[in-house]
């Protein structure tokens, strides 16, 4: 198995941004390609732990990834700059991770077509992002390259902050996300039901209609600007759970709440939905 972390390479200046404290990592699991197996041309799921932007769930990390290898994809997980990072820096670091991997795709056995990413809370937030600003000059100006180098082939949300609306949103999410500025244009651009077009890619969607943390009206919401774009999606909204699950059952429980059979079958369905990518 090919096991490897790279420093990811980003030019946060000619961004307008301040590079100070991003170092941006991508862990890197895959199967090695055998005689006696041969080449996969294999599915890639990019794994966005969550975290308020504020820091990394480990939950939603590695356990998260080896579910995915374990499902005969290769597995990344991008553990990107947090705690007032402003926007974009978190998006051009997701946007590299794309790159990297699509140029890696011989390497690692991919397919350079079926490249999905998957993020949860916060990191749910990052992987609409870059599900939304693939294709803008914000993005490739800053990474020197073409939309199709980082454009996202699939999204998988696991109970994401979407929206920046006051009423629904998880504030400190968005406060971590755009700084001190108050700055409204700046907080209506990072409402993420609001950037889907006719170029989001397909989207898989889980929540928890209980969930107290991140309501359940960002996830409905960002379904709802898919409908009206006619982008193909599938939701799951499961009656009890809360927030922050991640695989919903031992492997990445810290206390019998997060343990939820019902729940937990969000995994299945969504390797199910990678693979008919």
């Amino acid at each position: 198995m090919i096991k490897e972390t790279v420093s990811l390479k980003v030019d946060y200046e000619k961004a307008g941004l301040d590079p100070e404290g991003c170092e941006p990592v991508l862990d890197c699991y895959a199967n090695t390609v055998t005689e006696e197996i041969g080449r996969k041309n294999r599915r890639a799921v990019l794994v966005l732990p969550g975290g308020g932007y504020d820091f990394l769930s480990e939950r939603e990390a590695d356990p998260i990834a080896f579910r995915f290898l374990g499902a005969g994809f290769a597995a990344f997980v991008l553990r990107y700059s947090v705690y007032r990072k402003k926007w974009p820096t978190d998006l051009l670091e997701c946007a590299a991770a794309v790159k990297y991997i699509r140029e890696n795709a011989e390497k690692y056995d991919l397919d350079p077509d079926k490249v999905v990413v998957c993020g949860f809370s916060a990191g749910g937030h990052l992987a609409a992002s870059v599900s939304n600003f693939w294709n803008t000059e914000l993005v490739t100006d800053a990474l020197s390259c073409r939309a199709e180098d980082v454009k996202v082939n699939g999204t998988i949300l696991g109970y994401p902050v979407i929206t920046s609306d006051p009423a629904f949103t998880h504030e400190g999410s968005i406060q971590n996300l755009i700084g001190e500025e108050k700055s409204e244009e700046l907080r209506e651009l990072v409402s993420m039901e609001k950037r889907v077009s006719e170029n989001t890619p397909q989207t898989f969607i889980w929540h928890c209609a209980d969930d107290g943390l991140v309501s359940v009206m960002n996830s409905l919401r960002y379904m709802s600007a898919l409908s009206e774009n006619k982008i193909p999606f599938e939701a799951h909204i499961y009656e009890w759970g809360g927030h922050g699950l991640a695989n919903a059952d031992e492997t990445t429980s810290t206390n019998e709440w997060h343990i939820q059979p019902v729940a937990a079958k969000w995994m299945q369905s969504a390797i199910e939905w990678v693979k008919r990518l």
